[in-house]
């Protein structure tokens, strides 16, 4: 809600602070006083383009700051500020500064935080509804009617939008495993090709490195067979050096006892021997290892080859090939199964569909008995308000299935034919300005304060009517405005005036070459003698005021 609206430099109107509370506030003011140059501010406050013929002449800045009561939580224009980084406070209001200099620059603010005039246009549209001669906003959007149906009969469409997310995902979801299937089918021949290579090769984990290292043995062992085999000769044979030393111990064994130091050398011999032995069965050990085979030596190489020259051809480490082999033999088995996955997943997307047109179909019901509900209530509201020949009809039409949403199935228009026998057609393409607002007000008194923004203007809503018609548009006026709503009405009628829980006047005035407009709120004093000039025109007369204060009296 409009709670403070501070002008300056605004073409005729040089400096002007505003409060506003809820209800009705209507504006009026003889033509030509200046009434549009207000809305054209509070225009530039919500995101209108910026025009440098809105600022007064011989100022180099014009700026418009407007207040409105802080959005409660969880609403959408809390989110749309939040995701904004917007911070408004608990309990403070939401501050919106457009300045708008001589040269054509203008810069926005939410909060006293810069923003762009795209993103207040987006929170403006949340804050007001202007309806105006030209305005094609508001209830005149075809894209926003859906909602607002919705809204009307409680249509819930939350189910749909949580089917529809579900088939979607279920879609998604098939979708991609019919990619993978295809680009596997593509792979087929190739796979078949390797799992076979590597099924017949079966490379063990580890198995690269002992073939590797068994080959060295084997080139090691071919270098140094000649040596080898000398030493292997002296270890044999009783003229070998181990039997020449056993043959002098048993000799020294016979004599140790004649003296020490023949003991102490026995005592060597042994140890001699023992080294001996050990050192023979170490060399048959390492003869053993060494063995140059030359068939076994081909055989390790060919394996070791076989080993590295397929991980070079997968381009992998020989280690990994075990693992590659257990990967291609799995993406193989699930082509071989890819069929029956694809069913069970397209079985998926059929129920989730079914589930979604199911719930879409329910919504559509609810919609088109809304429809009808809202068309007999806009329908009592034409003849009021001098619309008696005209209908209004709540298009509710099914799109083709390519363009269901989480919304549903249906588009849904407002459409009027202003003559009998006339086809429908959209509000903005038959009314005349006059006629428009008018049924924006039976359209909005049907609707109620279901959605909408919190404050909603209405600009001569009442022009070219009177008398009856014009005391019915107020009295819808003032309906609207009950509870925490606020409407104001700009208005030439009296009989709509009247109506109002605050009156504002609208006056120009000059100062030699200088020309000012402003604005003030009135007393009730103040009130009657306007409405009485609304009444009588130029001269006021005892006449119009007794019935000024009649009109006031039924209010």
């Amino acid at each position: 809600m409009l709670t403070a609206l501070s002008i300056a430099n605004i073409v005729l109107i040089e400096r002007l602070d505003l409060d506003f509370a809820a209800g009705l506030g209507v504006l009026t003011g003889e033509t030509g006083a200046g009434k549009s140059i207000l809305l054209d501010a509070l225009g530039l406050a919500l995101g209108a383009r910026a025009d440098s013929a809105l600022v007064r002449q011989g100022s180099d800045k014009a700026q418009v700051t407007a207040s409105f009561a802080a959005p409660a939580p969880g609403t959408a224009l809390a989110k749309l500020l939040a995701d904004n980084d917007i911070e408004v406070e608990a309990g403070e209001p939401l501050l919106i500064r457009r300045t708008l200099k001589a040269d054509g620059g203008s810069r926005a603010f939410l909060n006293d935080q810069p923003c762009s005039a795209a993103l207040l246009r987006e929170v403006g549209g949340h804050l007001v509804e202007i309806h105006g001669q030209h305005d094609d906003r508001g209830l005149l959007a075809p894209a926003g009617h859906r909602a607002l149906l919705d809204i009307y009969g409680r249509c819930d469409s939350a189910a749909v939008a949580a089917a529809h997310g579900a088939w979607r995902s279920a879609e998604a979801r098939l979708a991609a495993a019919r990619a993978s299937l295809d680009e596997a089918e593509r792979d087929r021949d190739w796979l078949t090709h390797c799992v076979a290579e590597l099924t017949s090769l079966a490379p063990q984990p580890g198995e690269e490195a002992e073939l590797a290292e068994a080959r060295a043995a084997m080139q090691k062992g071919e270098r140094i067979a000649g040596d080898m085999g000398a030493i292997m000769a002296a270890f044999e044979g009783s003229d070998s050096g181990p039997a020449q030393l056993r043959a002098a111990a048993r000799r020294l064994d016979r004599l140790a006892g004649d003296h020490p130091l023949l003991a102490e050398a026995l005592a060597g011999l042994d140890r001699a021997i023992i080294e001996a032995d050990e050192a023979e069965q170490r060399l048959n050990e390492a003869a053993r290892a060494l063995e140059y085979d030359p068939a076994r030596l081909e055989e390790t190489e060919t394996r070791l080859f076989e080993l590295r020259a397929m991980a070079r051809k997968h381009h992998v480490q020989p280690d990994e090939l075990a693992t590659l082999a257990g990967d291609l033999a799995a993406r193989l088995d699930a082509i071989e199964g890819g069929s029956d996955g694809l069913a069970r997943l397209e079985a998926e997307v059929a129920t989730k569909a079914a589930a979604y047109t199911h719930a879409a179909t329910a919504l559509s019901d609810a919609r088109s008995k809304a429809a009808a509900r809202l068309d007999t209530a806009v329908a009592g509201e034409l003849v009021p308000l001098k619309l008696d020949a005209a209908r209004f009809q709540t298009l509710v039409e099914r799109l083709p299935a390519e363009r269901w949403g989480a919304e549903g199935m249906d588009r849904v228009e407002f459409l009027i034919s202003t003559n009998p026998g006339a086809p429908f057609a959209p509000l903005i393409k038959i009314a005349s300005g006059g006629e428009l607002s008018r049924f924006i007000l039976a359209l909005k008194v049907a609707l109620a304060e279901e959605g909408g923004a919190d404050t909603i203007i209405f600009d001569e809503i009442d022009r070219g009517v009177g008398g009856a018609v014009a005391s019915a548009i107020g009295e819808r006026l003032a309906r609207l405005a009950r509870g925490d709503k606020q409407l104001l009405a700009v208005t030439h009628s009296p009989q709509v005036a009247a109506k109002g829980a605050a009156h504002f006047m609208i006056a120009k005035s000059s100062e030699g070459t200088v020309t000012r407009t402003g604005v003030r709120a009135l007393d009730d004093a103040e009130r009657r003698e306007e409405i009485a000039r609304m009444l009588s025109g130029a001269e006021v007369t005892d006449e119009a005021r007794a019935q000024a204060e009649r009109l006031l009296e039924v209010v």
